[in-house]
């Protein structure tokens, strides 16, 4: 009896039977023909190279053979991830108990005995391959649910820029400077947080977010500004102390907003930075800052990210009632402020970053000739190469 492979019929089961006795193989055949498409081989190297090329959906295998005996065969079967979960039934004359324990060991799915009967081997076929079957259904079930569920992640997360933006825009409405300093302190808060996740006081809970997800949650630092009444928002001079105090308010205003979010989506991270960011970002390191006059590490890591990038802006833009400062004379001011006003490792982060927050400045101030045309994608890209270089 030649080793062969008979001619494949379009959904049937394929079984090869490895056998080194002629008689065994012809029995195998003729009983099996008519329900699977049979491959056959006598030895096992030629075995391996059957499945190599034309993988079975299971394997009938003769454990004493010539050369390589059923176990090897199996061993190699089962090292190689290709062939790895193609079913064996062991056929043997061997029927000591260690035997079938280590066809079991060696991840055989059966074990019988010769002399076989047909009846037996079909029966047994037909419940592996059914087996098999269920198991291929349920991996293509879990395939799909895979791709729907990154589908519906995908879905939710441009939901939550959607949702992000039109909160931010509320603020906007409010404010016709608010959009660029929104922008700009975004990305201010992104390569801070870059440049500060290798610093040891801050690895643990920076590397558990990603840059982007907390520049996201600043956008929305001042989101309470909408309590804040339109002649004190947008007036177009310096503040009376009365009127200062009144837009102090806004940080709460923005956690009494974000917190009832929290509250009804309590797993949200993202949520709980924006409200962490937006309560706690006029905060400052001496214990001064308000509105809950926090000092030191009391201070949220995100709200003292968000206070250097927040004074920064407010100090190199141009408002109605001052001209922009310069990026050195806003850095000189920032160091001063190192150990009072703001967190000193922070402070030395940001000095460190000096060409990046000028470039994010530039790339996001309106021009004469209209705003530019960066992409938020390109712009992360170029702000993370950056700030980590």
């Amino acid at each position: 009896m030649d080793n062969k492979i008979s001619k494949i019929t379009e959904n049937r089961s394929t079984v090869l039977a490895v056998d080194d006795t002629a008689l065994n193989i012809d029995i195998l055949e003729a009983a099996l023909s008519d329900r699977y498409d049979i491959y056959t081989a006598m030895d096992g190297e030629t075995a391996l190279e059957i499945v190599a090329k034309t993988p079975p959906d299971i394997i009938l295998l003769d454990v004493v053979m010539p050369g390589m005996s059923g176990y090897d065969v199996c061993i190699k079967l089962k090292e190689d991830p290709a062939t790895a979960d193609i079913p064996v039934i062991f056929l043997t004359a061997m029927t000591d108990i260690h035997d079938k324990a280590r066809g079991f060991e060696l991840g055989a799915v059966d074990y019988m005995v010769k002399p076989f009967a047909i009846l037996e081997v079909q029966a047994r076929l037909d419940v592996h391959l059914s087996l098999l079957a269920a198991k291929k259904a349920l991996k293509e079930q879990n395939e799909m649910l895979e791709i729907k569920v990154r589908e519906r992640t995908q879905e939710l997360a441009v939901t939550q820029g959607v949702i992000i933006e039109a909160m931010a825009s509320l603020a906007e409405t409010r404010d016709s400077e608010t959009a660029d300093h929104v922008m700009r302190t975004r990305y201010y808060v992104e390569a801070l947080s870059v440049k500060l996740k290798e610093h040891p006081k801050f690895n643990a809970y920076l590397s558990s977010i990603h840059p982007t997800d907390l520049g996201t949650a600043a956008t929305l630092h001042d989101i309470g500004k909408v309590g804040v009444p339109d002649h004190i928002l947008l007036k177009p001079a310096r503040l009376t102390p009365v009127e200062y105090e009144e837009i102090k308010k806004h940080a709460t205003y923005g956690h009494e907003i974000l917190s009832k979010l929290v509250s009804r989506l309590p797993g949200n991270v993202f949520l709980k930075l924006a409200d962490e960011i937006a309560w706690t970002h006029h905060e400052k390191w001496d214990g001064n800052g308000y509105p809950r006059k926090l000092k030191c590490d009391e201070i949220p890591i995100p709200g003292r990210l968000m206070a250097i990038a927040d004074v920064y802006d407010a100090m190199v833009s141009q408002r109605v009632y001052k001209p922009p400062m310069s990026h050195g004379e806003a850095l000189e001011f920032i160091m001063s402020e190192s150990g009072k006003h703001f967190d000193p490792d922070v402070a030395n982060a940001f000095s460190e970053l000096g060409n990046t927050f000028q470039y994010i400045t530039q790339e996001l101030t309106p021009k004469d000739t209209g705003r530019t045309v960066i992409t938020a994608d390109d712009l992360d890209a170029k702000i993370l190469e950056k700030a980590s270089s």
